[in-house]
């Protein structure tokens, strides 16, 4: 049984990915209705083998991508290959996974220097003046 690992704390087993070789949109000659090298990785969020905590996490941060039945699917066609595809999906979904986890840093506010608050002021001031000298009108 082969683990991927998605953080330190968390990891799934290979065996919990629903993959599909289908055939790649777009141009390709004479092989693309042929050969079907695009991925489509299927995760079922709701029935794998991570924590309830984790699963609420991941589908609360996921809300708009998961199906109704709780599958995320990645669909990859970027290589030529079946073999280059596959691996694609399986870090992409290993990314998208390691997101709901990561720490959002705390936003300090900060207020503008003295300097560009008598910036801000002074070109107010002129374009100020130049409507001004605009609306002097015409006797």
């Amino acid at each position: 049984m082969n683990m991927l690992q998605i953080n330190k704390d968390l990891a799934i087993a290979e065996e919990e990915l629903e993959i599909t070789a289908i055939r790649s949109q777009g141009k390709g000659g004479q092989n693309v209705n042929k050969v079907a090298t695009a991925i489509l990785l299927g995760f079922d969020v709701l029935a794998s083998s991570l924590p309830a905590e984790s699963r609420a996490k991941i589908l609360a941060y996921y809300k708009n991508k998961i199906t109704k039945d709780g599958k995320l699917l990645i669909k990859t066609q970027k290589f030529r290959t079946q073999e280059q595809n596959k691996k694609e999906a399986v870090r992409k979904l290993l990314e998208l996974l390691r997101l709901p986890f990561v720490p959002v840093k705390k936003r300090t506010p900060t207020k503008p220097s003295l300097a560009a608050k008598k910036k801000r002021l002074l070109e107010k001031k002129q374009r100020s003046e130049v409507k001004k000298s605009r609306k002097s009108g015409f006797d």
